[in-house]
Formats: structure tokens, C-alpha cells, sequence
């Protein structure tokens, strides 16, 4: 029987080989990275990549527990993290608390994660000491987007480098087991990952942190609009997507599919 990794083991990966993170929204897709990745992340990046809208905000916690479920439904060895939506979390640990129970009882999510730093410590170790395991996120933070005029990456300044680094600290004293650094200049998140003793994940940070993700319709060249410069495209499964529709309407219309081999053949008495 396959062992579901835990939050635990995941944390004892600091310093060792890096981890893989994906994002994943559906039982097929999980099914297919589950064995080669360490953490599914059930991201709320779900809302542009799935739902078409423009940013995170509009997503809902339902929409993350009915995702989160499939994923779990279709994984057996990696750990699954569920981002929580903007507004779940934020006005109390009280209600940080009821929200992350409910996805973690109704998903069967081995974690969540939380956009914040120092602000959000306190939530986070409220949430720690109650059972739930949480991934910290720093950096660039999309559900603050409107804050932050844009989503530009971080650690420009000194100022900003050490907003981090504090922000990273504060979140590791509060107990997250990990945490992905998002959007932050090269050398900057090269030294805070030096400073912290859990793992950090990098997407658009540095080759130095302790593992890395990206959102798999990125990688798998299904984002037809802006692709951010961190994204390395590993496929371009959407102009293979294109051209097989393409020919399926064009089998339908001159009406070669279905040919007999696709239909059922007449009973014989």
C-alpha cells in the first residue's frame, strides 16, 4: 500500500533533495503528476486558470473544498495543501480556524495555506496548535494584488528584503511546516532560505530554495494569455488539444467518424 506523505516528512526535507510542488484542480490530473511530485497544490490560481476570472479574489471556499476533493480523490502518494480564498481567514483566527477545519474534514487535505506574514503569525500558530498543519506564503501575495498596485515582484530594496525575511521568520516561529516564496528577487530569497530552518518553495525566487512550483497549465502551455517570465514551458499541449478538435470536427462534418469500428454492430437473431 502507497504512504501518503505527511506534513512532517515534508519539513524533514530541508536541506536535502529539492521537493517537486505542481498545482493540480482535478482527479485525472492528480492521478497522472501524483507520482512524481511531493506536494499537489490544490492552488486558488484555480480562479483564472479554471473559472477564467482575472485575479484570485472572486474564489470561494466551496470552490477549493470541491477541488481539494478531487484531488485527494485522485492521489494516493503526495501531500495535498489547499490554498485558502481571500476572505476566509483573515478577519480572526476564530474564523481562520472554522474555515480550515471545514476544508480539511471535507476535502481529506493533508494541509492549507495562508498568504501572509508577520500579521498572520498568530493566526497561523492558533491554527498549528489546533491540529492543522499550514504552508506559509511570502512575497509576492496575489489575493493582496490590489494592495500591492500589481503583481510585481519583491525585494527590490533593502527595505523590501528585509520585510521578508521578517515576514519568513515571524511565520516559521508560528509553526508553518513550509513555505512558498513568491515572486522575490534572486538573492533575496537565496538568503532567506539560508535564514530558516523549514523548507522554502520557489516560484519565481531562486534555484537555491528548497524545492519549486508551478501551476501546471502554465508549464503545460495552456495559458493563452500573459505567461509570467518564471514559467518554463515543458509543453504546448494546447496547440495538440487544437489540432485534435480540429480534426474531430472536420471527421464529424464530412462524416468519416464514426466509422462502423465506433458503432455498434446490429444484433443478430
Amino acid at each position: 500500500m502507497v504512504k501518503r506523505l505527511t506534513a512532517v516528512d515534508i519539513a524533514a526535507r530541508k536541506g536535502a533533495s529539492p521537493l517537486v510542488v505542481l498545482t493540480s484542480y482535478t482527479a485525472p490530473m492528480a492521478s497522472v503528476l501524483d507520482s512524481h511530485v511531493d506536494i499537489l497544490l490544490v492552488g486558488d490560481s484555480l480562479g483564472m486558470v479554471v473559472y477564467g476570472f482575472d485575479s484570485t479574489l472572486p474564489v470561494t471556499l466551496d470552490m477549493m473544498i470541491n477541488h481539494g476533493a478531487a484531488v485527494v480523490r485522485g492521489s494516493k502518494r503526495a501531500l495535498v495543501v489547499v490554498d485558502m480564498p481571500f476572505g476566509s481567514y483573515q478577519a480572526s483566527k476564530e474564523e481562520a480556524f472554522h474555515a480550515c477545519a471545514r476544508v480539511m474534514a471535507q476535502t481529506g487535505a493533508q494541509a492549507v495555506k495562508l498568504e501572509g506574514g508577520a500579521e498572520m503569525a498568530e493566526t497561523i500558530r492558533f491554527l498549528v496548535m489546533r491540529g492543522i498543519p499550514v504552508m506559509g506564503h511570502v512575497g509576492l501575495m496575489p489575493q493582496r494584488v490590489n494592495a500591492l498596485g500589481g503583481y510585481r515582484y519583491q525585494g527590490r530594496s533593502d527595505s523590501e528584503a528585509a520585510t521578508i525575511l521578517h515576514d519568513a521568520q515571524a511565520v516559521e516561529q508560528a509553526g508553518v511546516f513550509s513555505m512558498v516564496m513568491e515572486g522575490v528577487k534572486e538573492e533575496v530569497a537565496r538568503h532567506v532560505t539560508g535564514q530558516l530552518r523549514v523548507p522554502t518553495i520557489g516560484i519565481g525566487a531562486s534555484p537555491a530554495c528548497d524545492g519549486q512550483v508551478l501551476v501546471i497549465d502554465d508549464m503545460l502551455g495552456f495559458n493563452s494569455g500573459y505567461v509570467p517570465g518564471f514559467v518554463k514551458t515543458y509543453a504546448h499541449l494546447a496547440e495538440a488539444v487544437e489540432q485534435a478538435v480540429k480534426t474531430y470536427a472536420e471527421e464529424v462534418r464530412n462524416r468519416t467518424f464514426p466509422s462502423a469500428e465506433y458503432c455498434y454492430p446490429l444484433k443478430k437473431n
